[in-house]
């Protein structure tokens, strides 16, 4: 039996596209999640897991429907594996139940993990030339210099509220902690 599993980020996805492409390819049943596929607990694919048997074959999508991660990929396909149980993604022609899908699947799985690798380093090389180039990136201070002693003179006076002052100078309790914070270290001698 072909069962299939699909899964959306948020709830503003639309889930048409895999449900119908699922369908045109066989699958008697399919579940669905909307989650991150970052989060371990997905109940659609734990509801999916315990239907499968040996013999069927689980079909997805897409392989990003299923782990995120080569690892996570690997992982599910082997698990699979030992309990007789073929794999299938529909996008990138992957069907385990040949050595040549075995193949294309690891292929494929590498070739994307290699590309999160990439994108990952050339954000990092991005980042480190901005700071060499003195730009530090994130968001600019909500007060400026002046406004943000006054911050920590007030919290550090005790008699005004945290609430008061977050209003007074419009800013959030992270913030002004964050400034209380940066004070602090310019104010610790180092050693």
């Amino acid at each position: 039996m072909h069962i299939g599993y699909a899964r959306v980020s948020t709830a503003d996805q639309n889930l048409h596209l895999q449900h119908d492409a699922l369908r045109a390819a066989g699958c008697e049943k399919i579940f669905i999640d909307e989650v991150s596929g970052t989060l371990s607990e997905r109940p659609g694919l734990i509801k999916t897991l315990e239907v499968l048997r040996r013999g069927d074959t689980l079909v997805v999508w897409r392989l990003d429907r299923l782990g995120r991660s080569l690892k996570d990929l690997i992982g599910w396909v082997h698990t699979l594996e030992t309990q007789g149980i073929e794999f299938k993604s529909l996008q990138e022609a992957i069907d385990t139940s040949s050595p040549s899908g075995k193949l294309t699947f690891h292929l494929f799985a590498a070739l994307a993990e290699f590309e999160r690798n990439l994108i990952r380093e050339r954000t990092q090389a991005g980042l480190q030339a901005a700071r060499t180039r003195g730009r530090n990136g994130g968001r600019p201070k909500a007060l400026d210099k002046d406004k943000r002693a006054l911050v920590v003179e007030l919290y550090n006076g005790k008699k005004t509220s945290l609430k008061k002052i977050c209003e007074m100078m419009d800013i959030s309790k992270p913030t002004l902690y964050a400034y209380v914070r940066e004070s602090e270290q310019q104010n610790t001698p180092a050693g």
